[in-house]
């Protein structure tokens, strides 16, 4: 069993700052690419971020400049530090792996509410 658990979602003032955190936990032989999801109400869940094994990043149109993922391939986790933060940033904000564990498999977190409001 895999599992991801997200933390550091809340309500912030646009302009403010949020960072989220990702633990992969269980059975993991191997992390590849890990990322950041968001899904705000109405609207198809989109990428935000995603970092590969290697260091590899790509972020949303949206996001560049303002967000930054990093990851710790030793303790297996990835992060999203949101700056500048904006009300169209408010959304469900998950994350993602993909990982090789008894088989290779595609894991969400739970998602962690985001809400940028004055």
């Amino acid at each position: 069993q895999v599992q991801l658990v997200e933390s550091g979602g809340g309500l912030v003032q646009p302009g403010g700052s949020l960072r989220l955190s990702c633990a992969a936990s269980g059975s993991i032989f191997r992390l590849y690419a890990m990322g950041w999801f968001r899904q705000a109400p109405g609207k198809q869940r989109e990428l935000v971020a995603v970092i590969t094994s290697g260091g590899r990043i790509n972020y949303a149109d949206s996001v560049k400049g303002r967000f930054t993922i990093s990851r710790d391939n030793a303790e297996n986790t990835v992060a999203l530090q949101m700056n500048s933060l904006k009300p169209e940033d408010t959304a469900v904000y998950y994350c993602n792996a993909d990982i090789q564990s008894m088989t290779r498999i595609n894991a969400w977190g739970q998602g962690t509410q985001v809400t940028v409001s004055s």
